[in-house]
């Protein structure tokens, strides 16, 4: 893939998910060039800030011309300072990608050489060590793109090959040369978003898989109980002018073209109704977890919708300090690395990702619970009731988990503290609110994991294999490769993890 101008999320799908390569155009490298040259320049008997001047409060100390090179190599190591767990290999290839494009627009002042290195680093999977824990999102994501910083340096350390391995061994055996610091790449490395915004990027991905799944999952169990079609008809939905609701509404009607349970109706309570009955002995209306899919699912893709289009605005940003603009000639200082609009998106990303894994426990719990179907064994049992037990035991995970979401759910947005002296008075913590979303993101497969596998059961129990849609049984074919029909209790988490990990190859 070649870069030069507007990244979409599509593009990091390719190169994070799918590893494909990605190469520099040349008018890119011509316009790193151009504002390198012209900062050299431009900062000549200037006070400009990070070139010749300490960094935040001590922005105030003048540097001396001899000492400008070094400022910068001490500003990456002093802040190379994270902590907790590394963040995963596609994550911080996301940032990697995100870092190198927001540098590529010209408004950094950096040499080519570090975006050359960076490609070189995406393409050969060479992953810095980057941590979890260390930024507040104010000045971006400083610790975290100090470690990144630390690798192109030749410094610090990166997984290469499946190895937690010293950077300058993986160079010398990459013969790769790090890059050497010219006027300010310490700090147009540190000052920005990319780290937030590729951990979102990828979080992103997830949530478009997880609610696709969802869709899937709620249309199947609708399928299963013979639900009526109206609630997800595009005449009732059009009813309501909310985009996302109409197009979960659509894919439900998609899903469900070919399914031989879901009922109409008019041929059910509208023509055969007696007047003498007092009791109906078919629900008149689902429950709300089966009915109100469009009206739930619908809010969660209207939220990652703006939430992918916020994340593509912020990669394809300049959002270091201060900002070079070579057309004008001049250097802008303000504050385009503060983090607030991927903090609070991720937030928002994780309430409706949480929302999705409240819809999936009612669901789920609305299949294990006898008393209230009516249409299965409790615990939706093959087995000998009282001396098997089903899926009984794999419903505390989906209610644990789902609790564990809900209190992930309070949000980081307004969780600002000030810090640097006082410096970074409002901060956004856009990383935290990113790396919460994420564990948010991945609870939410586990609960859809025990979910699938118990529609799978149910669909087993009433022998429903020929009669769902073809959407519906090619879910319940590849599940039953993982997991066969079980009558007899056995050990689940190994089925677990590997239903898991199906749904996320989906």
């Amino acid at each position: 893939m070649r870069i030069n101008n507007f990244l979409e999320l599509s593009d990091f799908k390719k190169v994070i998910i799918e590893n494909e390569k990605i190469e520099l155009d040349e008018t890119l490298l011509e316009r790193v060039d151009k504002s390198f040259q012209f900062l050299k320049e431009f900062s000549k008997n200037k006070v400009i800030y990070g070139v010749n001047t300490g960094f935040g409060p001590m922005a105030q100390f003048k540097i001396s011309d001899e000492d400008t090179h070094q400022l910068q190599y001490n500003l990456i190591r002093s802040h190379s300072s994270g902590m907790g767990n590394p963040l995963p290999a596609a994550e911080v290839k996301a940032s990697m990608l995100a870092r190198l494009n927001t540098l590529s627009l010209g408004n950094s002042g950096v040499h080519p050489s570090v975006v050359i290195l960076l490609k070189e680093l995406i393409n050969r999977d060479i992953t810095p060590l980057i941590f979890e824990h260390g930024g507040v999102g104010a000045s971006g994501d400083l610790v975290q793109l100090a470690h990144l910083a630390l690798v192109l340096i030749g410094e610090g350390e990166v997984f290469y090959k499946g190895e937690r391995k010293l950077t300058k061994t993986v160079f010398e055996t990459e013969n790769l040369q790090p890059i050497q610091v010219e006027i300010r790449e310490g700090l147009a490395l540190m000052n920005g978003t990319s780290v937030m915004s590729g951990i979102g990027m990828v979080n992103a991905h997830k949530a478009n898989q997880l609610t696709d799944i969802s869709v899937k999952l709620s249309c199947a169990i609708n399928e299963i109980v013979q639900a009526y079609d109206d609630h997800f008809s595009e005449v009732l939905n059009g009813t309501k002018l909310h985009e996302g609701q109409r197009k979960i509404a659509a894919k439900m009607r998609e899903h469900l073209a070919d399914s031989q349970l879901i009922r109409k109706r008019a041929d059910h309570l509208y023509t055969r109704f007696e007047e003498q009955e007092k009791v109906f002995k078919e629900k008149v209306q689902e429950y709300y977890s089966l009915r109100c899919v469009p009206q739930i699912l619908g809010p969660v893709l209207d939220t990652l919708e703006y939430t992918e289009k916020v994340l593509e605005n912020e990669i394809n940003s300049a959002n270091d300090n201060p900002i070079i603009n070579v057309e004008d000639q001049h250097v802008y200082h303000g504050g385009n690395f503060h983090g607030d609009y991927i903090s609070l998106e991720m937030d928002k990303l994780k309430i409706v990702v949480t929302k999705l894994t409240m819809l999936a426990e009612r669901q789920l719990n609305y299949l294990l619970n006898a008393k209230i179907n009516e249409i299965f064994p409790p615990f939706v049992n093959l087995g000998k009731l009282g001396f098997n037990f089903g899926m009984q035991g794999v419903q505390f995970t989906a209610t644990s988990t789902t609790a564990e979401n809900q209190m992930l759910s309070n949000p980081m947005y307004v969780h600002s503290i000030p810090n640097n002296n006082d410096n970074q008075d409002i901060v956004s913590m856009g990383t935290n609110a990113a790396v919460i979303c994420r564990k948010v993101i991945d609870n939410a497969f586990e609960v859809l994991t025990i979910e699938a596998i118990t529609i799978v059961q149910a669909i087993e129990y009433l022998g429903y294999q020929d009669k769902i849609s073809s959407a519906t049984k090619e879910l319940y074919d590849e599940v039953r490769k993982i997991i066969p029909a079980f009558s007899d209790d056995m050990v689940m988490y190994p089925y677990l993890e590997e239903v898991k990990n199906y749904l996320k190859s989906l």
